[in-house]
């Protein structure tokens, strides 16, 4: 007799339920071409509204190379979406006139081509609340340059944009997509800057109230690293609590907010040992927080952890998969079906001699 059937007998089905552990349900791939380069989903964004699912992610060109990432960095890459309308089983690749990269530039050393449009000061009174409602923030150096946003009415059928972003007394500033809606107006943006000594290195919160035509510094989330501290992922558990993991050079820091950003408690390390992956946060309907990230030592793949306390402390850690060729690999974002499922999207490789392609992990979370 197992201990489940022990426990049977004394437990109700609601009970029984409740210990069911997180489970992998399938891998898909969500984009995949020969010879090409797709990544980084964590640095464009992914939006859901229920099984309508968008992600962002940069089509490079796959270049194999002995150190850094695989992709040529001689040939413009296009940023492209990639839209499902059934929770993840199936995508579609879009490539939005709205979202090409200004003419001319390098993104992350990559070039951007000629088509896209220079970016320009934002008007003012963007509605975040419209139901239909997206932004992306893009960058164009890791280090310090100059950043930039998008938005749509339309869940990214069509943008409005690029709109210039400040540098807030900064060196410059990398922005991603990590975004709070506060009100009609009202958004919070988190944002890296660079270091005093003008390399890649602190994460800033910055603030609109009037739609978009004005930001604010607001705060930086801890002190000046060491090394350094990127790409943020936030949510907000309360009218002025907001919590935020933040990537490191291999682990996870987490932070916390009671005053609406105003300042900043180090909470801890969620995770100590990634090989170098920015953070994904989700709140689920049950209130838990998900973290999922890519982990860029062997065996290489994806992971999770649950938390149920918010952040202040965190399950074992769930391997999504661990059959990646290489550490190329990761940048994850998340999201949550109406059934409950998890739908998470990332860069993936089957060997480091292979194209770079943008799969997706659907999973059940548990109870």
């Amino acid at each position: 007799m197992t201990r489940r059937t022990l426990l049977a007998g004394f437990l109700s089905p609601a009970a029984l339920r409740a210990a069911e552990p997180p489970r992998v349900v399938r891998h898909l791939v969500v984009y995949r071409e020969a010879g090409r380069f797709g990544g980084w989903p964590a640095n464009h964004g992914i939006w859901s509204w229920g099984n309508e699912i968008v992600v962002g992610f940069e089509l490079g060109y796959f270049e194999k190379r002995e150190t850094g990432h695989a992709i040529d960095y001689s040939r413009p890459a296009e940023h492209v979406l990639a839209r499902s309308l059934d929770g993840g089983e199936t995508w579609t690749l879009e490539r939005p006139e709205g979202l090409r990269p200004p003419p001319g530039e390098k993104v992350a050393g990559v070039p951007t081509g000629t088509e896209g449009r220079e970016p320009v000061d934002c008007p003012g009174g963007i509605d975040f609340t419209h139901p239909d409602f997206a932004l992306t923030a893009r960058m164009t150096s890791i280090h310090a340059g100059n950043s930039r946003f998008y938005y749509s009415y339309d869940r990214g059928r069509s943008w409005q944009g690029p709109f210039r972003l400040p540098n807030f007394g900064q060196p410059g500033t990398a922005a991603r997509t990590d975004y709070l809606v506060n009100g009609r107006h009202d958004c919070t943006l988190f944002l890296t800057a660079a270091k005093s000594n003008g390399r890649e290195g602190r994460v800033i919160a910055v603030r609109t109230r009037d739609g978009g035509k004005t930001w604010n510094f607001v705060s930086f989330i801890g002190p000046e690293p060491q090394d350094y501290a990127i790409m943020p992922s936030s949510v907000r558990l309360g009218p002025k609590h907001i919590f935020t993991a933040i990537r490191r050079r291999h682990w996870i820091d987490a932070w916390r907010s009671f005053d609406d950003g105003e300042s900043w408690h180090f909470v801890g390390q969620p995770v100590v040992v990634t090989g170098g992956n920015p953070p994904c946060l989700t709140r689920l309907a049950d209130g838990r927080l998900v973290l999922t990230y890519g982990f860029r030592q062997s065996p290489y793949g994806i992971r999770a952890k649950i938390s149920t306390d918010e952040g202040q402390s965190w399950g074992e850690e769930i391997i999504l998969r661990k059959d990646g060729g290489n550490w190329d690999l990761g940048y994850a974002r998340t999201v949550q079906r109406p059934d409950g499922k998890l739908v998470t999207v990332y860069y993936f490789n089957d060997s480091a001699d292979s194209e770079r392609y943008i799969a997706a992990t659907i999973w059940d979370p548990g109870r």
